[in-house]
């Protein structure tokens, strides 16, 4: 039952019918009744969609909420999506909307003025487009009957439709504005109003709308908001999208609806144990429900933004993962999860034309593959004993309002949907914050299934403290340039996934969260601590100029010295073990692998191999190899050094003694970095060379 204000009473039938028959979900058992969360009053599907907006113009260097941008708006002020909408910013300059019955043109409106008329329309029962203030109006706009034979166009609406008709038709008045030249097309009210140049009007499904539908290549909005469902089709948006427009897709931008129930629901499960033990009255339960409604917003809404944020660095990294997306399709495919017809994604041939182009996926299309990974890794973690995990209560406190979370941690940790709500919560966490493609990703390289995945990743998440890092660059929003931001959490995604494969290769298994946190957490920290002691020269000197480019760029100073050092960093876990997990001897353990990283050309090398342009996928794929195979060969050299000197606080006096014992091999390695030095940009095949020799050293 849809948690809307017309539909509320239904809710409460089917509430009582479930408390009739003594159903356990209670009045839990449908959404938005009249003890529940009205959606129309907390605006929340608009207000969801307007994290989608907000962002969108954020990357355009826009703030909507501080200037004023244009919008023309498909709806009225009495709709929720539509309504709400348009009083969330006071800086909407809107030009024009459009409903059933009317179409409302204002060419130049005053944002204050016209903020508080749409709050007036919005709080008006079965307000219409006829009620507005025509002395509101600025010059040359009006109100017009979509019934109406044609509509005559002032000087001012011939500017903004660009034409020189004296007079149109409504229909065509509607398609002129749906093309408009504006910052936002905000879809507020039912109708599908835009198809591809390659579907017919038939395959948007909507006949009333055929005469008022337009393409996508004809949009000129800088950016679309889907509050409403179904206002483009799936290939409209690609079609726009490849234009260059900026837009999601409406299952993400007004998710937060349905999100909004999903929360109303589990903590009405919640506080129904705990009426049932007599700890809580029902008229109690009741109030505490209605104090806690603007903390269930945010906290949808912090879905939201984390979900188009996932959706933004997808859209940063889409040519360059286009190989592993490629795979993640396939994998799905295999496992009946995608369809590529119904869901309007590329085949073979069209993945083959956006690699060779050096393109990737639309927006649109990545808000798709999401969804299914999402989808995915849900149905495998409940499977697993993932969510059993006691480290992950914590996890499932988040998702509760804070008096919640006080009163009842225990019941919290006692939820009849536990495993649900953790499998969903770990599910969100990784697919947001390391990537749609990082599970199938790790699945092949690591060999391991997802729920080891998601375990590795939670440990990494916690280990490294990212958490902390991701708050200190959402901090920046509207501060800070959207492309710094997103290489900065392409930083973070990036040690991820290395830390992620790490543990999946070389950690005990099935992966105790807990245990691993408490091993390296301290020891990663004490590497933080001393890095600037122990690493080579060639390391800081990298390390020093990532910082310096971050602050140039107007990162606060301790952010950026702690994104500039995640390179290194990815060494840590490697060091932790020669360490033996005691963070007393992190220091000394580290000074030793850095020292033979620089003696035997390991970090020059990594280096060297990051900064290859790879020109195919497969060029990427070995490169990356490489890379890890330098990792694993620096961790072997390091413990043979370590097994000589017979402990680590000698290893740094005996590496001397150990390369005079190899020196055969360390000449040849020494000559071949100078050669390759001196030779200028190395490509892959002096890096695969350099590999092999150093393989050869590390068994001698």
């Amino acid at each position: 039952v849809a948690a809307d204000k017309g539909t509320a009473t239904f809710s409460d039938i089917a509430n009582g019918i479930a408390r009739e028959y003594g159903f356990w979900l209670d009045d839990a058992f449908a959404s938005g009744g009249s003890v529940g969360y009205d959606h129309k009053k907390m605006g929340i599907t608009a207000r969801g969609a307007w994290e989608s907006v907000k962002r969108h113009f954020r990357e355009l260097g826009h703030d909507i909420q501080r200037h004023d941008f244009t919008v023309v708006g498909v709806g009225d002020m009495a709709g929720d999506v539509f309504g709400n909408g348009m009083l969330l910013s006071r800086h909407i300059k809107l030009l024009a909307a459009f409903n059933h019955m009317h179409i409302f043109i204002d060419p130049d409106p005053d944002p204050g003025k016209s903020l508080a008329e749409r709050r007036r329309l919005f709080r008006k029962p079965r307000s219409t487009w006829t009620d507005y203030d025509k002395g509101l109006i600025s010059k040359g706009g009006g109100i017009f009957q979509r019934s109406a034979k044609s509509v005559p166009l002032s000087p001012r609406m011939k500017a903004l439709l660009e034409t020189n008709q004296s007079a149109i038709a409504p229909d065509d008045l509607i398609k002129r504005l749906l093309g408009a030249d504006v910052d936002l097309l905000w879809f507020g009210g039912i109708g599908t109003f835009v198809k591809s140049s390659a579907e017919s009007h038939l395959d948007a499904g909507d006949r009333a709308n055929d005469p008022t539908r337009v393409d996508g290549r004809d949009l000129r909005c800088k950016v679309l908001g889907e509050g409403a469902n179904l206002g483009i089709t799936q290939l409209g948006r690609i079609e726009y999208a490849r234009a260059g427009g900026r837009l999601n897709t409406d299952s993400v931008d007004n998710s937060a609806g349905v999100d909004c129930s999903d929360h109303e629901v589990n903590i009405k499960i919640l506080l129904g144990q705990v009426v049932a033990d007599k700890r809580l009255t029902m008229a109690k339960r009741d109030k505490l429900l209605a104090a806690m409604t603007d903390e269930v917003a945010e906290l949808v809404l912090r879905d939201n933004y984390l979900q188009t944020g996932a959706l933004t660095v997808a859209e940063a990294e889409a040519a360059d993962r286009l190989p592993n997306v490629a795979r993640l399709i396939r994998a799905l495919e295999r496992a009946t999860r995608v369809n590529r017809s119904i869901d309007v994604l590329p085949d073979e041939e069209g993945l083959a034309r956006l690699g060779n182009s050096g393109l990737g996926l639309t927006r649109p299309e990545t808000s798709v593959l999401l969804a299914h990974a999402k989808l995915a890794l849900y149905d495998e973690l409940l499977e697993s004993d993932l969510p059993d995990d006691p480290l992950l209560v914590n996890d499932l406190v988040a998702y509760f309002p804070t008096p919640v979370r006080k009163t009842y941690a225990k019941a919290i940790a006692n939820h009849r949907l536990r495993r649900e709500l953790i499998s969903t919560s770990i599910t969100n966490q990784v697919v947001n914050r390391a990537g749609f493609t990082f599970v199938n990703d790790l699945k092949e390289r690591g060999d391991r299934p997802a729920p080891a995945v998601a375990r590795a990743f939670t440990i990494v998440r916690d280990a490294f403290g990212c958490e902390a890092l991701w708050r200190d660059i959402e901090a920046l929003d509207n501060k800070l340039d959207v492309e710094v931001q997103t290489a900065a959490l392409i930083d973070i995604k990036a040690l991820i996934e290395r830390a992620s494969l790490w543990f999946l290769r070389h950690g005990h298994h099935p992966l105790d969260i807990t245990h691993n946190v408490a091993l390296f957490q301290p020891c990663i920290e004490a590497l933080g601590r001393c890095l600037a002691d122990v690493g080579s020269a060639n390391d800081l000197a990298f390390v020093e100029a990532r910082r310096r480019d971050f602050e140039d760029k107007g990162m606060p100073a301790r952010l950026a010295g702690g994104i500039a050092r995640l390179p290194l960093m990815g060494a840590a876990l490697d060091i932790v073990r020669v360490a033996g997990g005691d963070a007393t001897a992190v220091t000394d353990a580290a000074r030793v692998y850095f020292g033979i990283g620089a003696r035997f050309g390991f970090d020059w090398l990594r280096d060297a191999a990051r900064r290859i342009e790879a020109q195919t996928p497969w060029q990427r794929q070995a490169v990356q190899s490489m890379v890890d195979e330098l990792y694993g060969l620096q961790f072997d050299l390091v413990t043979h050094v370590m097994d000589a000197a017979g402990g680590i606080k000698a290893a740094e006096v005996v590496v001397d003694i150990w390369t005079d014992a190899h020196k055969a091999a360390g000449d040849r390695v020494q000559q071949m970095l100078a050669d390759m030095r001196a030779s200028g940009t190395p490509d892959i095949a002096m890096i695969a060379v350099a590999v092999r020799q150093l393989r050869l050293l590390v068994e001698s």
